[in-house]
């Protein structure tokens, strides 16, 4: 009895773990889009369309590299719980370290380029108005700096959420976004520009780095924040990240290289617009990412002890909520969005193409409707198969875009970003390959803990056909 009230006490706090995690998982997406279409008025009107893209671009060089260079976070993650799961806070360091080495050299290599590019870049992005080509220029030097800053917190960041406890560093990165939105509204109001801006999210972006450093330091004790080389190490966590940073490299093409390409064919004012239409469609996607994000670990655990019937059942009702929450998002957003936008950001918004919204919206929708594909075949251990469609619509989408930019301008590049969903949601012949037509499914002796929390499901340890 003492056991089995021990057993449903643990679960009772894994699942009230989760689901806070969660919450906070969601509030950490929506914080950055929400701030940005509610400071978007005021941002436009004092800046003007110009000064508001070359913030724009500014941003997706910043995030595109930040998503390249700290792709290796879910190695972090999963090496820092083992080290964690053995009370092995030596570990936990040794891969804090070695994590800063490896970040720093990804960011180092990518703000050097960013450095060295930014003349060039901003002379196809400005061409005639050589104020705001110094503005771009300085601002996107300063994106070098704020690089190397994010990708630090991020292995703090990452270190922290293997304890299961995200509360505070999305707390911190909330407040670090919001503080740096306050900033630019203020500086803004001030008459400064888009320098001023960047000048001040590298200022707040680094104290949130050094909270992050504290707050996992709280966890671990005090530890070096010196990069160390341990090439065992180095080794173990670019095996498991290799995978995970080529699909960032992919993602980036469909969440921010696209606003490189408007603004290389249409200049800076261009992507003021289109940036606010994918900020305003892009949580469609992400929320359902975040949302359903606990199919990874739940199916992982499972697989190799479940019955196969059991994981067939797990993921059709994962399909099917997954089709609901697309409908349920996309529809309104679709129908109603530009509208609102229209009211929100002002008439000179209503005056852009009338499908440019509407596609973007059907972007995300069917990048949406790959999601359980995504997180079930990473659970299965089908992490190629994600990799490389993600790199194949990543590809696909700057074709489109270099191809359909030229002649159909924003519409274009609208049309362009449809291409992405359907290519990765062919991940659902693999699952059905993989959950439905394999020949067989070998178990692994079901562990006390599994046989507890589902009673009466008995599985044998012999193959079971299909």
């Amino acid at each position: 009895m003492k056991l089995n009230d021990q057993l449903g006490s643990l679960m009772s706090d894994r699942r009230g773990r989760g689901y806070a995690n969660a919450v906070y998982g969601v509030a950490d997406y929506l914080a950055l889009p929400i701030g940005m279409l509610l400071a978007a008025p005021f941002l436009l009107r004092h800046l003007g369309t110009g000064q508001y893209g070359v913030w724009i671009l500014a941003t997706a060089a910043v995030s595109s590299g930040g998503i390249i260079s700290t792709s290796f976070g879910d190695a972090a993650i999963k090496y820092v719980g083992e080290c964690r799961g053995r009370e092995d806070v030596s570990g936990v360091m040794r891969i804090v370290r070695n994590m800063l080495s490896i970040n720093l050299t990804l960011s180092g290599i990518l703000a050097i380029t960013l450095w060295f590019l930014a003349p060039f870049v901003t002379r196809h992005i400005v061409k005639s108005d050589l104020d705001l080509q110094a503005t771009c220029l300085k601002s996107l030097r300063i994106g070098s700096g704020l690089l190397l800053v994010k990708s630090i917190e991020s292995v703090f960041s990452s270190a922290l959420r293997a304890f299961e406890t995200y509360g505070s560093t999305v707390r911190i990165g909330i407040c670090s976004r919001s503080a740096a939105l306050v900033a630019a509204i203020v500086l803004t109001e001030y008459g400064r520009n888009i320098v001023w801006i960047m000048v001040a999210t590298l200022l707040i972006a680094t104290s949130g780095m050094m909270a992050q450093a504290l707050a996992l330091q709280r966890k671990i004790g005090s530890f070096s924040p010196i990069p160390a080389w341990h090439p065992k190490t180095v080794s173990h966590i670019a095996s498991f990240g290799t995978f995970s940073w080529l699909q960032a490299i992919a993602g980036v093409a469909f969440s921010q290289a696209d606003r490189f390409c408007v603004g290389f064919f249409m200049g800076a004012p261009a992507v003021a617009y289109y940036g606010l239409c994918v900020q305003a469609a892009q949580p469609i996607h992400g929320l359902i990412a975040s949302g359903m994000h606990f199919m990874f670990p739940h199916l992982s655990a499972r697989y190799s002890v479940a019955p196969i019937s059991e994981i067939r059942r797990k993921v059709i009702v994962a399909i099917k909520v997954n089709i609901m929450l697309v409908a349920g998002l996309s529809l309104p957003v679709m129908v109603l969005g530009r509208n609102v936008l229209t009211r929100w950001i002002g008439t000179a918004f209503g005056q852009q193409p009338p499908l440019m919204f509407p596609l973007i919206v059907c972007s995300f929708a069917l990048l949406g409707l790959n999601v359980t594909a995504h997180y079930a075949l990473l659970a299965v251990g089908h992490v190629r198969v994600v990799t490389y469609l993600n790199l194949v619509a990543g590809v696909g989408v700057l074709v489109f875009m270099a191809l359909l930019l030229p002649k159909l301008g924003l519409q274009g590049a609208a049309m362009a970003r449809l291409s992405y969903g359907p290519i990765t949601c062919l991940a659902y012949f693999q699952l059905y390959r993989v959950i439905w037509r394999a020949e067989s499914h070998t178990s692994m002796p079901q562990p006390p803990m599994y046989r507890a929390v589902n009673p009466g499901t008995e599985y044998s340890t012999s193959k079971t056909s299909l």
